[in-house]
């Protein structure tokens, strides 16, 4: 997992704190389940593509390859 942080209105603090009390699953859960809950529900199109599988023909150095996956990278991110 990534740590990440994340500031909140008092309110909404307060609201999660209740509902962490009275359910017994942590802050860090809850956040986890709405960011999903979220994202799941999201319009926006998915692009679930695999990264590519460069065939060359030839052995290539991690420094291409890293440079050929930054290329199709930005190319998608691009496109949206």
């Amino acid at each position: 997992m990534v740590k990440t942080t994340v500031y909140l209105p008092d309110e909404l603090e307060l609201r999660l704190d209740a509902e962490a009390s009275a359910t017994g699953v942590s802050k860090a859960e809850l956040i986890r389940r709405g960011i999903a809950m979220l994202l799941d529900a999201s319009d926006r199109p998915r692009n679930d593509a695999p990264l590519p599988v460069f065939r060359s023909g030839r052995s290539r150095d991690t420094d291409e390859m890293r440079d050929d996956i930054y290329l199709q990278i930005k190319q998608r991110s691009g496109r949206r």
